[in-house]
């Protein structure tokens, strides 16, 4: 017991770890908020330079980054509607309607802390519960990695605004761009027009830049000769009583991040995606409207994309898979520096995992410290006149995708979907279904053809293991319940059980 108490506390009482604790946050929170600088391009740079350093320096500066940089995300996403990383796309829904109302600073005061709750939470079921988790993130097969991206696909209803048809159209258009290249399962080209260019893909990052960052610089044109709004930056830190309205809301979403961000292959922005639609479907009575500014739209992925964090620690800890790109990459670093990550590492190092769940925890304290700072300066970013914001958004988004590669393809791409995305605005269509096409279209894709292949191509067979196996049949089950959700059947059903 003292000897776990020893490692959990390591980061807290060595001044030197704290200090790279400190710093991994505060510079991961700015990497998070410039699109197209992604925490796993800053982790893999970092690796090259700490290939000398003791593993516990390394992992400390590791975490650091990772927990500022699922983070820093919103902030670019509340004040201009470009969110720094795919995590933070739902957060852009509300959040950026509360700048416009003037709440820039309420809102990323309040994103700061559930993002932080939610931090905390991954930890503490990180820390009691990560041995049963990763059995079950084990037991998922690709038919129940179908079911979760058909699941999501679903979400298509919350997300496409007042207009179901239209967001059917765009998810079908993300789905198609995220096919886009080489097929994953046969190496054949698909849909590239036989151009070598789009053998490797079109980079999800470079289409939601395109889509929220030049696509809005676009739209504000129309608004030049519009007055800023004033933003109201007396009460940054939000109320303890609205802490604890929205904190039953934010514990779900913590557990929906968490066990999203166990599954190996998932992460942050599938966990907010599912989280946002969980808050659109569960709170009756939202602050405001969702997508015009409701607090409960800022709440819930906010807390599910930290929460996540923990969450894809879990397999990578204990089985030595990775819960996303991130985890990959630090798995890459403890084999370099001799560890073995997998069962044997919680056996012959267990100082490690327990030395990691003490570092997240002190990490989500400096999040909430270096959160709640700068922000009056931040905040009056949506203050500047339209005539100098839109060329710096642009900019920026140019910068940002120029980072992804390194390569002036994303850059034409990204301002390609910048125009689409633009047109799209002008008649009426949300910018969400597209990206929840572009990052679940693949991953349908995929796990459909390696789930009928288990089962010979039988399609027989394959609609019986959806019902067969009790992670499958669960699964199908919720599938159907909000299939027949989105339904007028689900009126009539209420009308006949309230007549019983």
């Amino acid at each position: 017991m003292s000897d776990t108490l020893s490692y959990l506390l390591m980061a807290w009482l060595d001044p030197s770890l704290l200090g790279l604790t400190a710093l991994g946050v505060l510079g991961g929170i700015y990497i998070g908020a410039i699109p197209g600088l992604s925490v796993t391009m800053a982790v893999s740079i970092l690796i090259s330079f700490t290939f000398s350093w003791d593993i516990n320096n390394a992992l400390a500066l590791m975490v650091g980054i990772y927990v500022g940089g699922v983070y820093g995300g919103s902030r670019t996403a509340i004040l201009l509607n470009i969110p720094g990383a795919p995590s933070a796309v739902t957060t852009a829904f509300d959040g950026y309607p509360l700048a416009q109302r003037g709440e820039a600073g309420k809102a990323i005061g309040l994103s700061t802390v559930m993002s932080v709750i939610g931090g905390i939470m991954g930890t503490v079921v990180l820390a009691g519960t990560a041995p049963y988790l990763s059995d079950l993130s084990l037991q998922f097969a690709p038919r129940d990695y179908f079911l979760i991206a058909v699941l999501g696909l679903l979400l298509v209803s919350s997300l496409s605004g007042k207009s179901l048809a239209r967001g059917i159209f765009a998810v079908a258009l993300g789905a198609t761009i995220g096919l886009v290249g080489m097929d994953p399962v046969t190496a054949q080209p698909r849909l590239t027009l036989g151009s070598m260019e789009l053998m490797g893909g079109i980079s999800y990052v470079a289409v939601m830049i395109g889509l929220f960052g030049v696509a809005e610089a676009l739209y504000q044109l129309h608004n030049l000769a519009k007055v800023p709004v004033k933003q109201n930056v007396d009460k940054i830190v939000p109320p303890l009583n609205m802490i604890l309205k929205f904190l039953p809301l934010s514990m779900r979403a913590s557990l929906i991040g968490v066990i999203v961000g166990a599954l190996p292959g998932t992460g942050g922005d599938i966990a907010s995606l599912f989280a946002y639609d969980h808050a659109k479907r569960s709170v009756k009575n939202p602050s405001r409207p969702f997508g015009e500014g409701a607090y409960e739209g800022l709440v819930a992925p906010e807390t599910a994309n930290n929460a996540a964090v923990g969450g894809a620690y879990v397999p990578m800890l204990t089985l030595g898979m990775p819960g996303d790109a991130v985890t990959a990459v630090i798995i890459g670093a403890l084999v370099i520096h001799g560890l073995n990550p997998g069962p044997m590492l919680m056996i012959e190092t267990p100082y490690i995992f327990w030395f990691t769940v003490g570092n997240l925890a002190l990490a989500n304290i400096f999040l909430l410290i270096f959160g709640l700072t700068g922000i009056k300066i931040f905040s009056k970013i949506v203050e500047v006149p339209k005539a100098i914001l839109i060329p710096l958004i642009v900019v920026l988004c140019v910068v940002g995708a120029y980072s992804i590669n390194s390569n002036m393809m994303d850059v034409y791409w990204m301002l390609g979907f910048g125009i689409l995305g633009y047109w799209l605005k002008v008649f009426g269509f949300q910018m969400g279904p597209i990206i929840l096409g572009v990052i679940l279209g693949p991953m349908l894709d995929e796990s459909y053809r390696q789930a009928m292949s288990s089962v010979g191509d039988q399609g027989g067979q394959f609609l019986l293991s959806l019902f067969t196996n009790p992670l499958s049949l669960i699964l199908s089950s919720v599938t159907i319940l909000v299939l027949l959700s989105n339904t007028p059947l689900k009126g009539w059903v209420l009308a006949r059980f309230k007549r019983q």
